[in-house]
Formats: structure tokens, sequence, C-alpha cells
């Protein structure tokens, strides 16, 4: 069946590189030439032949493009991205704009697939980050001996920031593969040791490549990391009992969880490393707390925990779903009452998962009675470890936890 030229998509996201038209596909071509107005970063119009096209240049911030893209609809539009759109590029941006009847994508290779095919990587075994905007200790979780790692970077400035804090945190030894102008006539490989010396030239567009080595820890897998990982004042949820606590909150990918009295944000943090979709929201009263939680998320990598300083309960009788969005678990590790629970049960959706810890006799009693009118699961979590005992050795027991798991 024919479809009417008017039917046609009036934008076409068109995947660019170094190499300019030279690397564009027949249907590339065809659009590009068939244009009324191009778009692009200006390091993207650089590469740009003659045209009959209107030429724009995208301005930064990139959200103050859309709407001049936006008022262009009814004319053969095309906009300059770097590579394939979909893959850390432009793409679900303006794709939240549109309907899907508006625009295509045209991708090209990216710089993920370019960079893995001059080191001779196997793509799917790389862990492939963008790091244009984004802080670099995001890598934090991926710092493992052996491990392959490609990143995209801002320019030639984060690339030393890069290798300094690798070798502040002790992967110094890591071997960075800098590769500029992918694709381009100015394409250009080094490799060196991060803890050497970083040429003084480096350009962008700039991706790395990162043999991860050194004696710097890595950072376990899984829940229940070692409490060191952590700063503290003593308000945290042990690691054993931590890792109990996330084997029954249970996270899956893209789900979000409400940490209450967050403290060090232990909890909340391990969230977020289960699955880099996970969402959290901390809630403290205690200012110099959320500050901690706020920077054990930044070190660990998990810099987009969301803490909310303040009294929890207020808060709950205070904002609308549209303040707060809904969770699809909660953890109380603080400030555990019945005023609290009252508040917080009948607002959570059916299906959100609950637990709760209480160490004292007084909570402990709270959550035997809620259990016994709400259902769920009640545990007693007890721990000893051994310890001197005079000339010998003996058990120490930590205080008991008593933890309630219930599905609303």
């Amino acid at each position: 069946m024919m479809t009417d030229v008017d039917d046609a998509p009036w934008l076409t996201v068109l995947g660019w590189g170094e190499s300019g038209t030279a690397g564009l596909t027949p249907a590339s071509r065809e659009a590009l030439e068939a244009a009324e107005v191009v778009f692009g970063a200006r390091r993207h119009l650089r590469l740009l032949p003659a045209l009959s096209a209107e030429v724009r240049e995208w301005p930064v911030p990139f959200a103050d493009g859309i709407p001049e893209l936006l008022a262009e609809r009814g004319r053969r539009t095309v906009m300059l991205v770097s590579g394939d759109p979909f893959w850390f590029g432009a793409g679900a941006t303006l794709a939240r704009h549109l309907a899907p009847s508006e625009w295509r994508v045209l991708p090209s290779p990216s710089t993920f697939s370019l960079a893995a095919s001059r080191l001779g990587w196997a793509l799917e075994g790389v862990t492939c980050l963008g790091l244009h905007a984004r802080p670099l200790t995001r890598l934090r979780p991926y710092l493992h001996r052996g491990r392959r790692l490609l990143v995209l970077l801002r320019d030639g400035a984060a690339v030393n920031e890069l290798a300094g804090w690798l070798a502040h945190v002790g992967f110094g030894a890591s071997r960075l593969h800098v590769m500029e102008a992918l694709g381009g006539g100015d394409e250009r490989v080094r490799a060196l040791r991060a803890d050497a010396a970083l040429p003084a030239d480096i350009a962008h567009p700039v991706a790395v490549g990162l043999e991860v080595d050194g004696d710097g820890p890595a950072l376990p897998l899984t829940p229940g990391r070692p409490d060191d990982w952590f700063e503290h004042d003593g308000q945290i949820t042990r690691q054993m009992v931590r890792a109990m606590t996330l084997a029954a909150l249970a996270p899956a990918p893209g789900e979000r969880l409400w940490d209450i009295g967050t403290g060090s944000g232990s909890v909340a943090i391990e969230w977020l490393l289960a699955h880099p979709d996970n969402r959290a929201l901390g809630l403290e009263r205690n200012a110099e707390r959320a500050a901690r939680a706020r920077h054990n998320a930044r070190e660990l990598g998990v810099d987009w925990l969301e803490v909310v300083e303040g009294d929890a309960l207020e808060m709950l009788n205070g904002k609308t779903p549209e303040d707060l969005p809904l969770p699809d678990a909660v953890f109380i590790g603080g400030g555990l009452s019945e005023a609290l629970l009252t508040a917080l049960w009948p607002r959570l959706l059916a299906g959100t998962r609950l637990v709760a810890n209480a160490v004292t006799l007084e909570s402990e009693a709270l959550l035997t009675h809620w259990h016994r009118h709400v259902g769920g699961e009640l545990v007693r979590l007890e721990q000893a470890t051994a310890a001197a005992l005079g000339t010998r050795r003996g058990w120490k027991s930590a205080y008991p936890i008593v933890q309630w798991r219930v599905v609303k």
C-alpha cells in the first residue's frame, strides 16, 4: 500500500560521525539532501557539505533547542546526532516530545562500536558508560581487576580527571586507551597507564577504553557490603542485617525505594547498586546524616540517591503523591512509631513491600502488633562473633533485631 507523502515523518534523526557524509548510507544521504532545515551541534555542522537547507546550530544546554525544533513541524527537518541516537544519545529525549508518526531514525555506528572495533574487544563483554555530564564516581561499582569498560567523556580535561581519580582509588595501574575523533580523518588512539603523564593535546570527541588493574578495593557485587564502605556515626544497618534486609526488600529493575530514617544511606545505596535503573528516596531528619548519605552515594557511584531532610511523618502527612512518588518498597530503619505506620500503610499501593527493623522492646512490641493485625512475616535476627574472653575466646552477641516483612 502506498503511503501519502504528507503522512511521512517530518523529522529524521540522523546518526552522524567524524567521517561526515562519507560514512552515511544512501538513505541517510537522501534525507540530508532533501532536508529544508538541518540542526546539529557545532562539531557536527563543521563536517557538512554545501546544502540547500537552512542550517542551524543546536544550543547548549540541549533542552533549549527542543522548542525551536518542534516549531519546524511540517517542514522536512534533519537533526544530526552522534552515532546511534538511542545509545547514550539524544533519541530518547526527543521521542518524549513527539508522536511515533512524526519521526524516523537513521543510525550510524556508535562510538562504542567504533571503539570496540579498534581495540578488538567483544562489545557484549564490555561495560559501556556515557559520562559527559555525570560524575566519574559512577565507575566505582565496575572497578574490578581484569574488567573492560568503554567510557565517553566530555573532553581532554575529563580524561585527566579520570586518570587522577583512578589513581586516587587504587587503580592507577589500569590501562587507558584514549581514542579521539573515531571514524574521522583526525582519528587517533593512544594507550598508557592511568598513573602515567597524559598527553596535553587530547581533543573532543573522546572515548576511553579502560582495562582495570591495581590494588584498590573492589566493591562486592552482592548485598551486605562491609560496613567500612560507608561513612557513618554508628547509625547504620549493619552488614549482616543489611544483607537480610535487602533480601526481604527484593529489589527489581526500575523500582523505587523509600528509606525512612536513612542514616548513612547504606540500605538505599545497596538498593541502587542492585540495578542502574532503580531509584531511592531517603528520608532523614538529621541534616548531618543526610549530607553523609549523599556523600556515600556519590563515592559508591549511585549519586542519583535523593535524600530529603525532615521528619518522615510530617512529610507523609504534608505531601501529595505528585510531590513524593509512591514506592515499590519501603524500609523503616529509624523513626519507627505507631503514628508513622498509621500514616504510611493506607498510602501504599497494593503489592508494595514493607520491611521494618526493631531493636528495642517497645518497637518490637509495635511490630508484633502490626504483624498480628496485618500479616506478613516476623523474623528475629541474632548475630554473635568470636571475641576475646580472658585468655580464651567466646561468643559476643549483638542486640537481636526483629524484622517485619509484609506485602500490602
